[in-house]
């Protein structure tokens, strides 16, 4: 009776001990399927956000460009401005002479 009681105790240990390999086993391909997943996620990741600063490194560019073609033409508003003041005043200034030139 111990003897038989030892033997179910044997088989029963090996069984429980085959089981717990079998499923560390399985555990392990598991945790390497999920490494490669959670690698290339992190890939992808990692190439959009290379992506997003290109796309910020870029905007920020048309931005500084904008920002210089809106002095220039806000220096070349002021000039003709001031071309426009100028013919102005000499249209005042020679109107009195209109009188003299034919009429078109």
């Amino acid at each position: 009776m111990v003897l038989t009681a030892f033997v179910i105790g044997l088989v029963l240990g090996i069984v429980g001990l085959l089981v717990v390999i079998v499923f560390g086993i399985g555990l392990w391909r598991q945790g390497k399927r999920t490494g490669r997943l959670i690698t290339s996620e992190l890939d992808r990741f990692e190439e959009r956000a290379a992506r997003t600063e290109e796309l910020l490194t870029e905007a920020e560019q048309a931005s500084r460009a904008l920002r210089d073609a809106t002095d220039r033409l806000r220096v070349s508003r002021a000039r003709l401005q001031v071309l426009l003041a100028s013919l102005d005043t000499a249209k005042r200034r020679t109107r009195w002479l209109r009188v003299f030139l034919p009429a078109r």
